[in-house]
């Protein structure tokens, strides 16, 4: 195929439109929506609004006059459509670290007779650092258990309390069977907590049909909430009020404004929530989820593939006498939304790349990771993303001592 070819792909794209609700540089091919979203261009002028008339003018009659205060649940109902789940099972808030100690708590109250954290070396630091740290703040015997992705439901017996496990593998997009992975846990009497960050907004998934216990994900990634922007949670419908929150604060109250010396949690759902939001960060992100409202994942997921597919079969084809493999499955059923790419000098090529104006990152030791975001990844960005990945390689144009400084944030 030639770069005509990926022109025509364009122009037969349902979600080619999509490109325009965003701000994306011109000249710049940007391959790490998987890491940070770009801007999509209805957040300016909602923070505008937000900043200087709601906040400005209205001043704290906002709450009530334009509704802040239930601003994470109407957020968390338009990102429960994206990720399988009913309405008043999603609650935006907090970070996925405080969200995952709220369900690491949860789980260990409703599995009390258990000690066993399963996850696999596959999940995000982050999430094994935060189970750690709940480990050794409850001294109470909890052990973490860590295997192969392959090995996971072979781990998964009578000792584990639940499984806390990220859906899609940051750095070889390797896609773990939700179902089968709930169904064992529950064969065994286990539960689950799915971390989303790689997987909404990029991969169909189906919270309910698999039975999924607790997840949480980042909207930074795949749905351009902008940096640090707030993150959200999930609790099953029927565990919803048997949830005893680990960090209660007055937001989840069942009365938040009696002020009770007491915490009483409220129903559903809202008792997961904490401490005042972010309503800055959160009106951000719900200007942000604009352009999903239409938007069909399972046609988020054929483009996905195909992007995927064909930097791949071009990186092979083009690069692979360069010491360049793929990392991950090659079956595109068991893949997430990006292609990591194993080189002995990938953070070099990566730094070179970049300053050739096509923007990827850096997965330690050796990995070259580039993210493929359906609504506004053209396949033309694949091309020339390899095109240039080609050159760069050809004529060892990383190998400058610019390129092999290492940078705080790779």
């Amino acid at each position: 195929m030639e770069r005509a070819a990926f022109e025509a792909l364009d122009r037969a794209d349902p979600l080619a439109p999509k490109r325009e609700l965003f701000f994306v540089p011109e000249g710049l091919i940007y391959l790490d929506g998987n890491s940070l979203g770009v801007l999509p261009k209805a957040v300016p002028d909602r923070l505008r609004e937000v900043a200087e008339v709601q906040w400005g003018k209205a001043l704290i009659t906002s709450w009530n006059e334009h509704h802040w205060f239930d601003l994470p649940r109407r957020i968390g109902d338009r990102i429960a459509r994206l990720i399988g789940a009913p309405p008043a099972s999603v609650i935006a808030g907090d970070t996925i670290s405080i969200n995952l100690f709220k369900l690491l708590g949860a789980a260990a109250k409703l599995n009390p007779a258990r000690r066993i954290i399963l996850s696999d070396s596959g999940n995000f630091p982050s999430d094994l650092y935060v189970a750690q740290g709940f480990r050794d703040l409850t001294a109470d015997g909890y052990e973490l258990k860590v295997v192969a992705p392959e090995e996971v439901m072979a781990a998964i017996d009578e000792t584990v309390a639940f499984t806390m496990l990220t859906e899609v593998d940051y750095r070889t997009a390797r896609l773990h069977d939700m179902t089968a992975v709930t169904a064992r846990a529950h064969e065994k009497g286990a539960l689950t907590i799915w971390d989303l960050a790689h997987s909404a907004g990029a991969t169909p998934v189906d919270l309910t049909g698999s039975r999924a216990d607790f997840a949480l994900g980042c909207t930074y990634k795949y749905l351009n909430g902008g940096p640090g922007a707030p993150a959200f949670l999930y609790v099953r419908p029927d565990l919803q009020d048997r949830v005893q929150p680990a960090l209660a604060g007055w937001w989840g109250h069942a009365a938040p404004f009696a002020f009770d010396l007491d915490y009483r949690p409220a129903p559903g759902i809202i008792r997961n929530q904490c401490g005042t939001q972010p309503i800055l960060s959160m009106a951000a992100l719900d200007a942000a989820l604009d352009p999903w409202d239409d938007v069909d994942m399972q046609a988020v997921r054929r483009k996905s593939v195909a992007l995927c597919r064909a930097f791949i079969d071009l990186v092979e084809r083009r690069c692979g006498h360069h010491g360049v493999s793929v990392a991950g499955p090659r079956a595109f059923g068991r893949r997430g939304s990006h292609v990591s790419l194993h080189h002995p000098e990938g953070y070099a090529v990566m730094q070179a790349l970049i300053a050739a104006r096509v923007v990827g990152d850096f997965r330690a030791p050796d990995m070259m990771r580039f993210g493929f975001t359906p609504l506004y990844t053209r396949f033309t960005d694949v091309w020339d993303a390899v095109a240039a990945l080609a050159r760069i390689l050809d004529g060892r144009e990383w190998d400058k001592p610019e390129f092999r400084a290492k940078k705080a944030v790779t």
